[in-house]
């Protein structure tokens, strides 16, 4: 049975077209991700940062209890959704970025995790897949895409 984490909606100051283009091609993220301020990283996470993986279609988280997770590209719309699978995970797992366009220089952005878990784990990973979520939004929320 799957379940849905969804991040509170997070402002990005830049235009929806913007952060689509930059989002819906992970080799733009490594880029975006050395820039964001590091009052925006706590510091036990910054090194966490520095240890991910991209490609052209995909992105590869460090550590956990599960080790190391890539996600790569499965599906995007322009300029609203942008949509990342699991791989190598024992359950399913799909991270979806919506973005609206709020005005032509903000866009509202939420993160939505949607995971297969079994009901006997449902209440061990329930809080961090939320947490996972709304850092995510904080983390886009605190790039500076116009720069």
């Amino acid at each position: 049975m799957a379940s849905e984490f969804k991040s509170k909606t997070g402002i990005v100051n830049a235009p929806v077209e913007m952060v689509y283009a930059r989002l819906s091609n992970p080799e733009n993220l490594r880029t975006l991700l050395d820039n964001v301020p590091a009052d925006r990283i706590p510091a036990d996470k910054l090194e966490q940062l520095k240890n991910v993986r991209i490609t052209a279609d995909s992105i590869t988280l460090p550590g956990g209890p599960t080790g190391s997770v890539t996600l790569r590209l499965d599906h995007c719309e322009a300029p609203s959704l942008v949509r990342l699978k699991a791989a190598d995970l024992p359950v399913s797992l799909i991270m979806e970025l919506h973005l609206k366009e709020a005005d032509s220089h903000t866009t509202e952005a939420q993160a939505v995790i949607v995971a297969d878990i079994p009901m006997m784990l449902r209440p061990m990973v329930k809080g961090p897949l939320q947490q996972v979520a709304d850092k995510v939004i904080e983390l886009i929320a605190g790039i500076p895409f116009a720069d």
